[in-house]
């Protein structure tokens, strides 16, 4: 390299808050060894949208990932998840970095959209797909002999508990262990990990919880040695989180209203209903707080607007120019966008009765259900047995058997936090801490961490985005 740069360590620190601070003495202390500031987040407050901001500088409106995930209207399909990098539009930091300073090295340690995105280091969680439909826990790396280096230290990475009843922390200090990994042996510049503790707990039993408690103080047992040994190489630490996660009590199903009113249309297989998009006059897309709903019809838009602003745990619908206010308007959008009120959040279930919910329904399957399911946290406790059951059927599936667990409930009741909405109180939204002093100030504006990281990192010129990838999907 010919440039000079600091060593730079982004943690993201899922749904870290300055109330959860109060439990995490190491986090905590990098804002008084140098600052720590409020943090704006995006509409919707969740992953990729943040991230999306975060590592871009641009809203929404401009990078294109308007949530989790939306309706592909190209493809006619509801799509969350995603993995591709080239569906975020705009300059990432990288990109940016590498106008002043040819040769910038970057890690990404799980943030989101890692595979295809034009850096020198990837992990991001990638399941093996057998033909014979099992799915065993793996990931994907770049280079890809970074995959065996990781696995035959670290073992293989502990896919089900990333996600699903079991989610804890077993998967988070895989990842803090492919983070200390890669920044010693391949000494990155600017390593992205992504730290998904925190987003469990929470919206299983509450924020307030003394389950969340004690969740947040072993993640910062588990984060104590790692930031010490960042800032014994001499790196510089910034702690920043995409949301806050609040109590919820109202579940709200904004798909089963519209499709009551005749606007949601259904195929069935098997006995299975499946949301038909096609033929739908609407239908939403639920994420959390907040649900983008396709309207097919100019014609039908104020009385979708009428049927979604009646319900109750609505707090307000977006039209074009409430999106266009909230940098929500890009195609990818829906013809509305419904946001919950603080105590509810949207379901994406779209069936009148449980015995024709699709299969899918009662599994943790992320990229089959049209909409978010929170649930997929829980244990279904009306089935008998069902941890000993899901023992059993792993133990089958491991002899060849093909298997369907059936742990998720369709009784949302359990589900006692979650996030989305633009949050009311400081005190439970996102936060950001970094080692050094130098750039302190109170707050920040999402769209704002990338020049922050910049100036942190070294990199000095003209950080104006001189364009990106498109968003067409």
């Amino acid at each position: 390299m010919t440039h000079t740069t600091n060593r730079l360590v982004v943690l993201d620190i899922v749904g870290l808050t300055p109330d959860l601070l109060r439990h995490m003495p190491a986090v905590a202390a990098l804002g008084e060894r140098g600052f720590r500031a409020r943090l704006g987040t995006t509409l919707p407050a969740v992953t990729c949208t943040a991230q999306s901001t975060l590592l871009t500088g641009a809203p929404p409106s401009v990078h294109g990932v308007v949530g989790n995930g939306w309706y592909f209207r190209d493809l006619g399909e509801v799509l969350l998840w995603r993995q591709h990098n080239a569906l975020v539009g705009g300059e990432k930091i990288w990109e940016t970095a590498r106008r002043t300073a040819p040769g910038y090295k970057v890690a990404n340690i799980c943030w989101w959209y890692a595979m295809g995105a034009d850096v020198d280091l990837t992990v991001t969680p990638r399941p093996v797909y057998y033909s014979d439909g099992r799915k065993e826990p793996d990931c994907y790396t770049w280079p890809p002999s970074l995959h065996d280096e990781l696995t035959e230290r670290l073992g293989p990475f502990p896919l089900f508990t990333y996600w699903g009843p079991n989610a804890g922390m077993p998967s988070t200090q895989w990842i803090l262990g492919a983070a200390r990994q890669v920044f010693d042996e391949h000494r990155p510049d600017l390593t992205l990990v992504y730290v998904p503790q925190m987003d469990y707990e929470p919206q299983r039993s509450g924020p307030q919880s003394a389950e969340t408690a004690r969740a947040a103080r072993r993640l910062d047992d588990a984060l104590r040695p790692l930031i010490g040994h960042f800032l014994h190489e001499g790196a510089t630490v910034v702690a920043l989180s995409e949301y806050g996660i609040t109590p919820v009590s109202r579940p709200v199903d904004v798909n089963r209203a519209l499709r009551r009113a005749g606007l949601l249309e259904v195929h069935t297989q098997d006995g299975m209903e499946y949301l038909d998009p096609w033929t739908s006059r609407a239908f939403a897309v639920a994420d959390h707080q907040v649900a983008h709903v396709y309207v097919r019809r100019p014609e039908d838009l104020e009385e979708v607007a009428e049927i979604l602003a009646g319900l109750d745990g609505v707090d307000r619908v977006l039209d074009a120019e409430g999106k266009a206010a909230h940098d929500l308007d890009h195609e990818r959008s829906g013809e509305l966008v419904a946001v919950a009120e603080a105590d509810a959040w949207f379901t994406y279930y779209y069936w009148l009765d449980d015995d024709r919910a699709p299969d899918f329904a009662r599994q943790v399957e992320i990229h089959r259900k049209p909409g978010y399911d929170p649930a997929e946290l829980l244990y279904d406790d009306d089935v008998p047995a069902v941890r000993l059951r899901a023992v059993a059927q792993v133990a089958r599936k491991k002899l060849g058997y093909r298997y369907r667990i059936r742990t998720v409930p369709l009784n949302p009741a359990g589900v006692s936090g979650s996030h989305g909405r633009l949050p009311e109180d400081p005190r439970h939204g996102p936060v950001l801490l970094c080692s050094e002093p130098g750039q302190a100030r109170a707050e920040f504006a999402a769209t704002e961490v990338k020049e922050l990281l910049l100036r942190l990192a070294g990199i000095t010129g003209d950080h104006r985005d001189v364009g990106g990838p498109g968003t067409t999907a």
